[in-house]
């Protein structure tokens, strides 16, 4: 069956791969990569899979656990061949990037552990960051892990709200006066 799109061929997925991995804010998941990589309607899943698998034994893209992340080789290498992927394939990858990378950022800059606590019971740390560093750090004692799990998500979902809630409690001793 013939294919519509710009992308014909494995070596063109590859360099569809390298140049979305050089524009990622982080490393991803197999997931987020194929979703990325489908915006052409030319790019084959199994060619895909294959060329991925590739990248990976020739030293373009590492897979550290589950994510993906471009090596200084794929960098150049993708560099030296983007030009010959098509300019609406190439802004096809801006929006979707512009959405995983916005994503990504997010996800590091909100972070929530639980840890349990040899004495029994656990311990949820809960962290926002800026562009310039730690703002907010936060951690509490639950009785079990699965409370501290749900404070992990609660903040996860709202952690500006959060933020905002526990600088308005400790301001709030002022009115009171």
């Amino acid at each position: 069956m013939a294919r519509h799109g710009f992308i014909h061929d494995k070596l063109d997925i590859k360099f569809l791969v390298l140049y979305i991995m050089a524009r990622v804010a982080s490393p991803i998941d197999f997931h987020a990569l194929t979703d990325l990589t489908m915006c052409d309607d030319g790019v084959d899943y199994f060619e895909f899979a294959e060329a991925v698998s590739e990248l990976v034994e020739t030293g373009h893209l590492t897979l550290e656990g589950d994510l993906y992340a471009i090596t200084d080789k794929g960098r150049t290498n993708g560099a030296a061949c983007e030009s010959s992927l098509p300019y609406t394939v190439k802004q096809k990858c801006a929006v979707n990037l512009a959405r995983i990378n916005g994503i990504l950022r997010r996800n590091a800059q909100v972070r929530a552990h639980v840890e349990d606590r040899p004495e029994g019971g656990s311990t949820v740390k809960m962290e926002l960051d800026d562009d310039k560093g730690n703002l907010f750090t936060l951690e509490l004692f639950c009785g079990n892990r699965e409370q501290a799990r749900r404070l992990a998500r609660g903040f996860k979902e709202e952690p500006e709200r959060v933020y905002n809630d526990v600088i308005t409690a400790l301001l709030e001793w002022e009115k009171n006066r």
